[in-house]
């Protein structure tokens, strides 16, 4: 039996507040980044709907308001 091959796609999540680093290996596959604005970007690929919405419910466990969730073409990554 073949299985439907889904391409993975490159979220930006954008917090306000700085996340500290030690946070990276919950947030498994994603980039963080602290921007100036005192704003934290986790950007990374996302296998499905599933998974976005588990990367959420992370991110409200933290606490952290949500600022934006955007998709990124797939090629930002290997820029």
């Amino acid at each position: 039996m073949m299985t439907k091959h889904t391409p993975t796609e490159i979220f930006e999540i954008r917090l306000k507040g700085h996340l500290d680093r030690r946070w990276a290996s919950w947030f498994e596959g994603m980039t963080i980044t602290l921007a100036e604005e005192g704003e934290t970007l986790l950007t990374g690929p996302v296998a499905d709907q599933a998974a976005l919405y588990g990367l959420l419910k992370k991110v409200r466990d933290l606490g952290l308001p949500l600022r934006s969730l955007r998709s990124l073409p797939s090629d930002c990554m290997t820029r």
